[in-house]
């Protein structure tokens, strides 16, 4: 029997004004909202284009996670599990969730999404789980 770490991530969506706090507060929301331990976070996700924002890597870097960024086309290919249709974020990223797509796109092939984004200010806060693939695996 193996023993796999099933992936946590937030996807964040944000603007380029926001600091380390705003997303700090916002990833405290979105975790505590679906119960989900701080510890067991793997990365944070975004798009491309906001991965070098101060305030996202300045959060990053204190809460020691990585930071996944994907590509409009990496994005388009979560869109559909997506469970927001934001006409707003659909004209300025492409997907109708920023964080919903990264999130997803981060997790993997088969991962879910814990519950919708959540907003908090100017950031956007979604958690994605990865499918268990050693469970799967074991499964067939």
């Amino acid at each position: 029997m193996g023993v796999a770490k099933t992936m946590i991530v937030a996807g964040i969506g944000c603007r380029s004004t926001v600091t380390a706090e705003d997303v700090g507060a916002a990833l405290a929301a979105g975790l505590g909202a679906y119960g989900i331990d701080h510890g067991c976070l793997g990365a944070l996700a975004t798009s491309a284009d906001k991965q070098h924002q101060p305030g996202l890597v300045d959060a990053a870097r204190r809460l020691g996670l990585p930071i996944l960024a994907f590509d409009s086309a990496a994005l388009a290919a979560a869109d559909a599990r997506c469970s927001t249709n934001s006409a707003v974020s659909r004209q300025k990223t492409g997907v109708g969730s920023l964080a919903e797509a990264a999130a997803l796109a981060a997790a993997g092939t088969g991962s879910r999404l814990v519950g919708p984004r959540l907003i908090r200010g100017h950031v956007t806060c979604a958690i994605a789980i990865g499918k268990d693939e050693t469970q799967s695996k074991e499964n067939q």
